[in-house]
């Protein structure tokens, strides 16, 4: 499995374009793979557009996820000059002034435009160790090819489970921690943020707040653009820093929903409309004024709990 997979890093970009091609084909056309979720979900997010663009939309998001997949296999393997020239970062002093200043940051980015190589990139440009949490695959094999290849310029996947004990200790040191924090929380009692999103009610995980809260961090919104096919820019957004007061979590969270929810109106084929964004239905009285109470009683300084919004 894993000669396999490493073998795929080795193939040039356009070889790889092709079998992308395969990969748009058998998913969209043949299989239909998703499809019917993905056709609801982009009816609900913009019902005011025509039926045959919003087809335009998710047949472009299928070229798109295809591309991003054969994209993040060349670049495990690509020379950091490759994709240095690929991807830019139109901004990038903001965290130069926090590893600078000695201080954490936690950057949330989302599954828009291409998440592997921003990872990639962005150990790169900065030259620091970034952490990222992510969520290990049921096979072995996937799991611990994943993990070298995307850790190859100094970041480290953190898994999910193992978060809390690492954020803890190194609480005292300066950390840069990256979090895809589009998912959805599946399980019932994960603590979710209900907002206002692409027109329904959404719910998003908790957990970016608390650690910014806890390690005293900046945070970070990291936006990646398609400039054309195998091309990208990113732009840094400061969502919140300190001094936080004891509602920053839901302010950080709820901020985070409305700068993703600004790019997905703008490129809505840039988005991963195929992971079910809305299968957690909101309660009819959700419980977000009695947790507003206890987070009142609660120490700013709490450990913060599992923030299960990785990719």
């Amino acid at each position: 499995m894993r000669v396999l997979l490493k073998t795929l890093t080795r193939i040039p970009l356009p070889a790889m374009y092709a079998l992308g091609w395969v990969l748009y084909v058998g998913a969209y056309r043949v299989l239909h793979w998703r499809r019917e979720r993905a056709e609801l979900d982009l009816r609900n997010a913009f019902p005011d557009k025509e039926d045959a663009e919003r087809a335009r939309i998710l047949k472009r998001a299928y070229r798109n996820l295809a591309d991003t997949l054969v994209e993040a296999f060349w670049g495990f393997g690509a020379p950091a000059e490759e994709l240095t020239r690929r991807v830019t970062f139109e901004n990038p002093e903001l965290v130069e002034q926090c590893v600078a200043a000695h201080q954490s940051v936690v950057l949330l980015t989302a599954h828009y435009g291409n998440w592997e190589w921003l990872s990639l990139a962005a150990g790169v440009r900065f030259g620091i160790s970034i952490d990222v949490v992510y969520q290990r695959q049921r096979v072995e094999a996937i799991d611990d090819f994943l993990r070298d290849v995307r850790a190859r310029f100094g970041s480290r996947f953190i898994p999910r489970e193992e978060f809390i004990f690492d954020l803890m200790s190194h609480g005292n040191d300066p950390r840069a921690y990256a979090l895809i924090a589009d998912q959805t929380p599946k399980h019932k009692n994960d603590p979710k943020h209900w907002t206002h999103f692409l027109g329904q009610d959404t719910a998003f995980f908790k957990g970016a707040g608390k650690i910014a809260q806890y390690l005293d961090a900046k945070v970070i919104y990291v936006t990646m653009r398609r400039v054309r096919r195998g091309y990208y820019s990113v732009h840094l957004s400061m969502l919140a820093e300190p001094p936080y007061d004891r509602d920053a979590n839901e302010t950080i969270v709820e901020r985070y929903a409305r700068s993703l929810e600004r790019d997905v109106r703008a490129a809505p084929a840039d988005w991963l409309w195929f992971q079910n964004k809305w299968k957690v239905t909101k309660p009819p009285a959700t419980m977000q004024p009695a947790d507003a109470q206890r987070r009142r009683g609660s120490h700013q300084r709490d450990a913060p709990g599992n923030p299960s919004d990785d990719g």
